[in-house]
């Protein structure tokens, strides 16, 4: 196999696509979440730490260790975490009831039609009599 038709096997591998969709939807979502950390979650904690100006006067005294800005940055994670995990979890999901479908069609493709046992040509299914040499069947065909 040449470089270029290995690498285009890798790339179509299934788990490939599904990392690259997660890094770009995660990519996406996380203005979305940095906005709502900032702007809605961090005002809380100020308010919770008793009006604080700024999230960042959540140190520790005599230290620069910045616990605000660490709150902030593990809610900003965990919200981006959620969100592709459900994303994936659906994409899974989806994958399972193609696969399904889809053996569930190669099931019934699988089914064999009915044969005359006199010129064993395929006959459709419920038939009594065969078209091709006009034998007489005991019951009607059925698939197999």
């Amino acid at each position: 196999m040449s470089l270029v038709s290995e690498f285009k096997e890798f790339i179509n591998q299934g788990n490939v696509m599904d990392m690259a969709v997660g890094v770009i939807i995660g990519g996406a979502f996380t203005g979305i979440v940095t906005a709502l950390t900032d702007d809605v979650i961090t005002p809380l904690i100020q308010l919770a730490a008793g009006g604080a100006p700024d999230v960042s006067g959540l140190m520790i005294p005599g230290t620069n260790i910045n616990i605000g800005a660490f709150i902030s940055a593990v809610i900003n994670f965990l919200i981006v975490a959620i969100i592709v995990f459900a994303m994936v979890k659906s994409l899974n999901k989806l994958k399972e009831a193609t696969a399904a479908i889809t053996k569930k069609e190669e099931e019934e493709a699988e089914a064999v039609a009915p044969t005359c046992p006199f010129c064993l040509e395929e006959v459709k299914e419920g038939a009594t009599r065969c078209p091709h040499c006009a034998g007489v069947f005991d019951e009607p065909a059925e698939a197999k």
